[in-house]
């Protein structure tokens, strides 16, 4: 593909996604015209640039791209939630705001699942976790708990009663101090809950990256084979420009490719691929530009030979 299309295809991906809505890639190929392969590389790129996002959530095997601002949009696919997800994210939907320490340890498991829809804080003063959803913002959750204080105060008179009533609404009334955008730090910088919020780097200036020509050399590569061993493409789970990670069928048999932009494997690559293969139960394909190394080689046709192994230990009469 030319080098000059480049700009024109991620618009292109920009603008669907703007108009359509969060989508996976298979999706987003067809609108486009392009392969899943291609299509993949653009939306990494994409995500990189930070001119769109990924979803933490699966469909399927496959994330949720979308453009910043979109993410309540990521509620309309909540069947594909797990069962206790799923329970996790319509209570939280319908509560606005959940304590943490409150819910049963199933929840709070859920809770911390679903990132793209429960958002965590710590009330200031007590420093207690509580989740809200993406919806609600603070002003919405401190409005309706002086709502709450209002109405206790109707019903009872008691000077002691309100007292307790008012330090209830306290710690929700302090959160106005602090900034929308301090409580989405964790999440937008992919910490977890308990984790304390890094001090900001200094930005580096980046590199120019290298021409997308040159990387699309091996992506042609990799397309080449798949269609002169008539290879079933079904997912692509990593592009970048040393290595393609795929899931293909060949002869009615599910398997996972590694592709390695190389001259020589080694040990490590062919570790790698067999670890990846696992995770899914399936056996696995290694492609590269070259060879394998001599040494890595001689430990594959020793292994071969190999029929058992055992230990020496000495007896102590």
């Amino acid at each position: 593909m030319p080098a000059q299309d480049t700009s024109v295809i991620k618009e292109k991906i920009v603008s669907i996604i703007r108009i359509k809505g969060p989508s996976i890639p298979v999706r987003l190929a067809k609108e486009v015209g392009l392969d899943i392969l291609f299509t993949s590389a653009f939306l990494s790129e994409l995500v990189s640039e930070k001119r769109i996002k990924m979803s933490h959530m699966r469909i399927g095997s496959s994330p949720l791209y979308l453009i910043p601002g979109q993410e309540q949009m990521i509620g309309n696919f909540s069947q594909h939630l797990k069962s206790k997800e799923k329970e996790a994210f319509n209570i939280l939907k319908e509560k606005g705001i959940l304590k943490d320490k409150e819910q049963n340890p199933p929840l709070r498991v859920a809770l911390r699942e679903i990132r793209d829809f429960a958002i965590p804080f710590r009330e200031p003063k007590s420093e207690e976790i509580y989740w809200r959803f993406i919806t609600h913002t603070l002003k919405e959750i401190e409005k309706k708990e002086t709502e709450k204080s209002v109405e206790k105060k109707e019903i009872k008179e008691s000077e002691s009663i309100k007292e307790d009533s008012k330090e209830k609404t306290e710690p929700f009334s302090k959160l106005k101090n602090e900034p929308e955008k301090q409580l989405e730090r964790n999440k937008e910088n992919n910490l977890g809950i308990f984790d304390k919020p890094k001090k900001p780097k200094k930005k580096k200036q980046l590199k120019k990256k290298p021409s997308s020509q040159k990387e699309n050399i091996f992506f042609n590569k990799v397309k080449g084979y798949l269609n002169e061993k008539s290879i079933e493409l079904l997912d692509v789970l990593t592009v970048n420009k040393n290595e393609i990670i795929l899931k293909v069928k060949g002869n009615n048999a599910e398997q996972i490719l590694l592709a390695y932009n190389k001259k020589r494997l080694n040990e490590n690559d062919i570790i790698k691929a067999s670890k990846k293969a696992r995770e899914f139960g399936l056996r696995y394909i290694i492609i590269s530009n070259g060879g394998i190394l001599k040494k890595t080689e001689e430990l594959i046709s020793a292994i071969k030979n190999l029929q058992a192994t055992g230990e020496l230990r000495d007896k102590v009469l």
